[in-house]
């Protein structure tokens, strides 16, 4: 039986996905704590890092247009509302990052591309956190 599209977007889940919860999981192996979905700050950041002022942004490719990336895929069908949806979506995300600049936070957005891969995942993020000046607790072996 075929899943309708309206089916199909209401699994779409907006906080805990798979990218978000890779990134959450990385951090915290790192020693880092940190609040989730701060609905008082513009754009309501995934991850906020409030001892540095880091806001962190897990973008969808889809969603956020990544660009050069294979996942953010143009959609071939109504394009009457995706074309305006997607554009809507990037002018949002800039809007929001220069609220949050204005108040003094550091950005960093984290693609769901490269949360795929725990290598590229750990580069970005350790030059996010490197760039903010946070610091990251020695790992311990055990």
């Amino acid at each position: 039986m075929a899943v309708s599209r309206s089916e199909n977007m209401s699994r779409i889940r907006r906080r805990d996905t798979a990218p978000e919860l890779k990134v959450r999981r990385w951090l915290h192996a790192q020693g880092l704590r940190f609040r989730l979905d701060r609905g008082d700050l513009p754009g309501r950041p995934d991850i906020v890092l409030p001892k540095w002022n880091l806001a962190i942004f897990v973008h969808g490719c889809f969603w956020h247009q990544h660009p050069r990336c294979r996942l953010a895929s143009r959609p071939k069908t109504n394009l009457a509302y995706w074309t305006p949806k997607l554009a809507g979506n990037k002018t949002r995300d800039r809007r929001n990052v220069r609220a949050l600049k204005a108040r003094g936070w550091e950005v960093g957005v984290i693609w769901e591309c490269r949360t795929r891969n725990p290598d590229h995942l750990a580069e970005d993020a350790g030059a996010l956190l490197k760039r903010t000046g946070v610091r990251i607790a020695p790992t311990r072996h055990r």
